[in-house]
């Protein structure tokens, strides 16, 4: 059932695509828009079932969040950083109760203030700014630390003239064997997740055979605590844009999707503008100029769903399906996008390519070790004296990361997520053990992935902390394997009982159903919610030990 669909929503093709009509439709604050929905099934030869479920799927297309004017961050760094209340109750001067909602998350985990207003992210320090606030069309950048003890860094550097940063892609398009050697040389390791091999994609979707490829950029995945992606997508997007380009030339692919999250208005914007000035520049589009390399880009804005940042389930976004995770095999560098080749990568790792087509493969390796080469983007929260984002060198001591770079914490932390909200709990006693790389975190039992650092403060309930990871993973789940859509409810319920009316938790069945989610679940979200509440049994059982029998 799903080829087919996927067939006919490759007929209708992405301009617009099946999955932007049914988002402005559900949108339609018309009573009609069931109606919309049912003439959007009908002329694509799709069931109405099919469409109705993807509709209803999304956070910002459910009935009860377009009723709400103004949305409140409750991201794991927002919630940590005890700001949430008094945000809401400046909020409540100007909005009603039932008015206000949450979102997760905004990227302003380096502020904890952020709250989404008419399709703008904005923050204020004071109630006075508030009114004022609210009306201004271009609301002023909030201003964090940035810095690198990489030298002469990857991806912190600015763009330029256009024309000129583009024009090494002419250099390597004679010879598309150099550029596969300068990857491979480099060690790429995807910057999302597991780290795989970037080079082993590429090389599996340019030997997949095929008359149409795709590269798509994974701009939605939103853990709690990362704001890189954000960053690169506003401030350096044409970091990311050429990254995709390079992709496809070296695939044979001629067409880009970057699909960004709805809870990035302003990365939407930029990334936009970005790809209307290589179309006017004559780089990209129906008007390129290239040496015999065209490449067209596509922009999607997500519409509130975190499980869209599963590799998979965003290709299902992106064809207007509801977006479950696939099972795999098949991978999307051979059954992607349509059913097609596709790559598939995230925002950093994308942004790195220029800098190793430009300066080398091996130039990038060296920025860090053997096993995890090149440079990493680091996000510290709010808890920091100095918060904001910090490209290292991997293989760097975590301890100096924090301490020299950030400037050590704010208040006493008792622990760190890093990795998000799947990511491990690091007690603040084993960070001099860990280097900033994937062997150092995977070894003793802790995840890299995005490295975004969530400050866990000594007064804050450990057992709260896991409750709400429980919460997140139950509301984001896709729910299409009972491990994680039932595993992360029962959670939820065994430690709000615990938390609430001061029942014990049977630590056995707690352990099995931790247990079953591991193994269980078709992806990440619930096959990884495990790691950071098995961290937290471990290294904080006399505060936790209460909670069970």
């Amino acid at each position: 059932m799903s080829k087919n669909l996927r067939g006919l929503s490759e007929r209708k093709g992405l301009n617009p695509g099946i999955f932007k009509e049914i988002a402005e439709a559900a949108k339609n604050e018309r009573t009609d828009n069931h109606e919309i929905l049912n003439k959007i099934a009908g002329k694509n030869l799709i069931g109405k079932s099919s469409v109705l479920g993807a509709s209803t799927f999304y956070e910002f297309l459910r009935e009860e969040h377009l009723s709400k004017k103004v949305f409140i961050c409750n991201g794991t760094a927002c919630l940590t950083s005890g700001k949430q209340k008094k945000l809401k109750d400046d909020l409540l001067s100007h909005f009603r109760e039932d008015e206000i909602g949450t979102v997760t998350c905004l990227g302003h985990c380096h502020s904890n203030n952020a709250f989404m207003h008419d399709h703008k992210t904005l923050i204020f320090e004071e109630k006075a700014e508030l009114k004022n606030l609210l009306n201004q069309t271009d609301p002023l950048k909030p201003v964090f630390f940035t810095g690198t003890n990489a030298g002469n860094p990857a991806l912190l550097g600015e763009t330029g003239d256009i024309h000129e940063y583009y024009r090494i892609l002419t250099d390597y398009l004679a010879d598309i064997e150099k550029a596969i050697e300068e990857i491979i040389k480099s060690g790429l390791r995807g910057r999302g997740g597991a780290g795989f091999s970037f080079s082993a994609k590429k090389q599996a979707s340019r030997a997949a055979e095929g008359p149409r490829k795709y590269v798509v950029c994974n701009a939605d995945e939103g853990d709690p605590g990362a704001f890189s992606d954000k960053w690169l997508l506003e401030e350096r997007p044409h970091s990311v844009l050429f990254g995709m380009m390079a992709s496809g030339m070296i695939t044979g692919s001629d067409t880009g999707i970057v699909y960004i999250r709805g809870e990035y208005p302003e990365s939407v914007k930029s990334v936009r503008k970005a790809v209307r000035d290589l179309e006017d520049a004559g780089l990209a589009g129906a008007g390129c100029r290239g040496a015999g390399f065209c490449f067209e880009f596509h922009v999607v804005e997500g519409m509130g769903a975190y499980i869209c940042g599963e590799e998979t389930s965003l290709l299902n976004s992106i064809e207007g399906l509801r977006p479950e995770v696939r099972t795999r095999p098949p991978f999307p560098a051979t059954y992607g996008l349509f059913g097609k080749p596709t790559i598939l990568s995230n925002v950093e790792t994308f942004a790195n390519i220029r800098y190793i087509l430009k300066e080398g493969g091996e130039a990038y390796a060296a920025l860090g070790t053997e096993k995890s080469p090149g440079s990493k983007l680091v996000s510290l929260d709010g808890g920091f004296n100095k918060p904001g984002l910090y490209e290292i060198k991997m293989g760097t001591p975590l301890r100096f990361v924090f301490d020299e770079l950030g400037g050590g914490t704010k208040y006493p932390v008792k622990a760190f997520q890093v990795g998000g909200p799947l990511g491990g709990i690091i007690p603040s006693s084993r960070v001099d053990e860990l280097t900033l790389d994937f062997e150092s975190f995977s070894r003793e039992g802790f995840l890299l992935g995005h490295a975004g650092v969530v400050s866990i403060p000594e007064d804050f309930p450990l057992i709260n902390f896991i409750k709400h990871l429980f919460e997140f993973t139950s509301a984001e789940s896709c729910g299409k394997c009972f491990p994680c859509r039932i595993g992360s409810t029962r959670g939820t319920e065994m430690l709000s009982s615990a938390i609430r009316d001061g029942e014990k938790i049977d630590r056995q069945l707690f352990d099995d159903l931790l247990e079953t989610m591991q193994l269980g679940s078709l992806c990440a979200l619930g096959g990884g919610l495990p790691l950071p509440v098995r961290n937290a049994l471990k290294y904080f059982e006399p505060e936790l030990s209460g909670f069970f029998r």
